[in-house]
């Protein structure tokens, strides 16, 4: 019989590469929120996939940029962090040979850490452009493996999988075979309605936005399941409040309605969900909001 492998794999990348999505195929489930917008993640995640011979800990984190505010420092020291504390990386590209500053910088930091490249969205270019992709990041850094898949297919993504596994090292199961994800189910609440703001809002506002669950009610049981929740959506001007709620409150609504819908996915009950907006000037350069969201580096 095998001996039982483990470990701690962290996901590393510039911002809109597709790691979420890439994370969510891997583990079957929706774990992390998905946006077309850059800088989604803002904290890291942590999400295990485990089977009879395995474990695997992900680290998702905060795609690599340069900060413009306290919130994007939190977030690159979680990336920092997530480095540090790995046994292997997969650091998630597109397929385009130009390589960003911001991921010179990334593997920079990964030293002589495992890595595997992933180059993602392998879907929307001819495959003969794939071998110059290859060839520039291999120039710039010794990978272990190069991958090619399409995390919104699943193309590659089984074989990923398996390189994963078979790369990890005889170790202890850290978490119970059922767990799927660290994350409170307030904060996985929390992150949904952040998730359906960023996919239904333009432009800045929604990385003005943070959300505190208020009040996370639980009656009734089986059938009669019922969650009632409250949440305050906090954002940094009174001209952004007003396009959240929407002429005749039609945008808010429809946040509220798209959210709970995944919601009663998540906990297999009814939901009814109240939305408040709310403003707070400058809340991404406040140590104090920052630490009440949740957001710090040492959360």
């Amino acid at each position: 019989m095998s001996e039982f492998k483990s470990g701690y794999v962290g996901i590393v990348g510039r911002p809109n590469v597709g790691k979420s999505t890439l994370l969510n195929k891997m583990l079957g489930q929706k774990i992390a929120i998905i946006s077309a917008k850059p800088q989604t993640t803002r904290s890291q995640i942590l999400a295990i996939m485990t089977d009879e011979e395995s474990q695997v800990v992900f680290l998702d984190t905060p795609g690599f940029h340069t900060p413009k505010n306290k919130l994007g420092e939190n977030m690159m020291k979680a990336v920092d962090s997530t480095i540090s504390d790995v046994d292997m990386l997969l650091m998630v590209v597109e397929p385009k040979a130009e390589i960003s500053p911001n991921e010179i910088k990334i593997m920079e930091k990964i030293g002589d850490i495992p890595c595997i490249l992933v180059i993602n969205k392998t879907d929307s270019v001819k495959k003969e452009e794939l071998l110059a992709v290859v060839a520039a990041y291999t120039k710039e850094h010794s990978f272990k493996e190069v991958v090619f898949v399409s995390a919104r297919s699943g193309d590659g993504v089984d074989f990923l999988k398996k390189l994963i596994k078979d790369n990890l090292s005889d170790g202890p199961m850290y978490y119970p075979e059922d767990m799927v994800t660290d994350q409170q189910e307030r904060q996985i609440i929390a992150e949904i309605i952040r998730e359906k703001m960023l996919n239904l809002l333009d432009k800045e506002v929604p990385h003005g936005i943070a959300i505190e669950i208020v009040k996370m009610k639980h009656r009734g049981s089986g059938n009669n399941s019922i969650y009632d929740i409250s949440a305050n959506i906090y954002c940094e001007k009174a001209s952004h409040k007003g396009i959240i709620i929407g002429a005749g409150g039609k945008t808010l609504k429809a946040i509220g309605t798209k959210a709970r819908i995944d919601c009663e996915k998540m906990l297999d009950a009814k939901v009814f969900m109240e939305l408040w907006v709310k403003v707070k000037a400058d809340w991404r350069n406040s140590n104090n909001m920052l630490k009440e969201f949740g957001l710090t580096d040492n959360q």
